[in-house]
């Protein structure tokens, strides 16, 4: 299997207004193509500010102060904004938690489907179009042609969701970041969506980054399981030992509270 991801002592430190606070500390970690790997952890331990570093879309008050960061053959760290732009998409691509601040209120959902298709593919009009309303299909949503012309404010959760996974896999990215993908929605539709995930991951060879504090997800999705805490991976391992043989205190504490 080739590497997908290969992410060496990252380091990411935030101003607070009491100073300088480590969010992330000296990470590193490794994904193969077609795996899902999981990075676990309670709430604030530095997950997301993981994520948001590997795209390179840190907050203004954080900054990346070390670390080396490979997609494939590509040093991400030593591109420019521009070349990021056209990474970000194509190669990585990313499920924000909360459709609310990532899907754009005053355009149509199939605007904003398009946007990603004619930035990073070669299709045009007619064809971009039969894509967007094949993606918005695969993701399940119902009445895909007639969504098109939705607002987002038009539709709900579960439904956002599903279009957010649709634009985020649009591209045919390499690498898919999943930041709790499926919090704020109810049971069925989490499971629905997961499953979705991973028969499209099989599909396509994709390698997932998949972030969350829900041990059931992981026991469901994961090939690898890294568990962090308060910034730092405390423990790396196949999914089926960490179930079953916990080695740091505080799997051992997670896995009794599941």
């Amino acid at each position: 299997m080739s590497q997908q991801l290969n992410v060496q002592n990252l380091v990411v430190d935030l101003q607070t207004e009491v100073g300088m606070a480590r969010a992330v500390d000296a990470l590193n970690l490794t994904l193969q193509k077609g795996q899902t790997f999981a990075l676990v952890g309670e709430s604030g331990c530095g997950k997301s500010m993981t994520a948001l570093s590997l795209l390179r879309l840190l907050p203004d008050n954080a900054m990346i102060q070390n670390g080396k960061v490979d997609l494939g053959d590509l040093d991400v760290f030593q591109l420019s904004e521009n070349q990021m732009r056209t990474i970000r998409g194509r190669r990585i691509s990313i499920i924000f938690q909360e459709h609310s601040t990532s899907l754009n209120p005053v355009m149509t959902v199939g605007d904003q489907i398009l946007e990603v298709i004619y930035q990073h593919t070669h299709l045009q009009a007619g064809d971009a179009r039969a894509r967007a309303i094949e993606w918005l299909t695969k993701v399940g949503l119902p009445e895909p042609e007639r969504r098109m012309g939705s607002y987002p404010f038009e539709m709900s959760g579960g439904q956002l969701q599903r279009v957010m996974i649709a634009i985020a896999l649009a591209a045919e990215p390499d690498l898919l970041i999943a930041d709790e993908p499926t919090t704020a929605l109810d049971v069925t539709i989490q499971a629905q969506i997961l499953d979705l995930l991973k028969s499209l991951q099989q599909e396509r060879g994709m390698a997932m980054l998949l972030i969350t504090h829900d041990l059931a997800v992981v026991s469901g999705m994961a090939d690898q399981v890294a568990l962090m805490y308060a910034g730092q991976i405390v423990e790396v391992a196949t999914a089926a030992d960490f179930f079953v043989r916990p080695s740091h205190p505080y799997a051992k504490l997670l896995l009794q509270a599941l």
